[in-house]
């Protein structure tokens, strides 16, 4: 079972890249973030041409989240994180193949000590409540998305311009992350590769891919009960290569 997650930065300009991946690579599931979409205008029609029966939770022009499946139904979905007022379209669940899906598309948070840093740290602590729910309940547990935080220096280009007073990189952000790790999750890239200079993101302006003056900000977390099936994890950059691509590659997991 081949799990993946993509911050596609638009689907509605990125449909016929995905379209192209998911024949290539054959992910049993996707993940997808920034769809920025209405559901009214979610591409669903051509995803099942493709193979992929899909749930989404859109809002127009920002964030929008989408799970796919290649085989077996979608089930037990909800959008949003329950008791968390908020109209950003940033949170899916659903179950696949026995497995449950979380997606997340992290608030990004501006500046740290801004009003949008202070609203990604109380998303943050709800995400966290609300995936201590469901590891408890779903044992085969995924979370995955773009998380638009770095987890330590070998996540980013330059250590020293990536500091606590950055985005991204601030010792909070980095401390929000590790009580979700806390809950028994494990980032599976780190299970097999344990050295810097892998990333998901690179800026546009640059030149920053050619460069790969990245970040590593989108991540799989994979339970304690599916870590024993882990037979392998990446980031695909090909994608990122393609003619008007997103700014972040498909990052991915393997069960046997």
């Amino acid at each position: 079972m081949k799990i993946a997650s993509w911050n596609v930065n638009s689907l509605n300009v990125r449909l016929p890249h995905l379209l192209d991946w998911l024949a290539a690579a054959r992910p049993d599931v996707v993940a997808l973030q920034e769809t920025k979409l209405e559901d009214a205008r979610f591409p669903a029609e051509a995803l099942a041409q493709a193979g992929y029966a899909c749930a989404f939770h859109g809002q127009k022009t920002y964030n929008g989240v989408a799970i796919l499946a290649r085989e077996g139904a979608i089930e037990d979905v909800q959008a949003g994180i329950p008791g968390f007022a908020d109209e950003q379209a940033r949170a899916l669940a659903a179950t696949v193949g026995g497995v449950r899906i979380i997606d997340l598309y992290v608030v990004n948070g501006q500046a740290v000590g801004s009003e949008k840093y202070d609203y990604k740290l109380r998303w943050l602590a709800a995400a966290h409540d609300w995936i201590a729910a469901e590891r408890a309940r779903h044992p085969d547990l995924v979370v995955l998305g773009d998380f638009n935080i770095a987890p330590d220096d070998r996540d980013v280009h330059d250590p020293a311009a990536w500091g606590d007073d950055s985005i991204l990189t601030s010792s909070a952000e980095r401390a929000a992350l590790r009580r979700l790790l806390e809950l028994g999750l494990h980032d599976s890239f780190r299970l097999f590769e344990s050295g810097g200079g892998h990333f998901s993101w690179w800026d546009y302006r640059a030149a920053g891919f050619r460069r790969n003056l990245g970040l590593r900000i989108d991540l799989v977390l994979a339970s304690d009960a599916l870590r024993p099936r882990l037979t392998a994890a990446g980031i695909d950059r090909e994608p990122r290569a393609w003619e008007r691509p997103s700014d972040h590659a498909p990052v991915w997991l393997e069960l046997g």
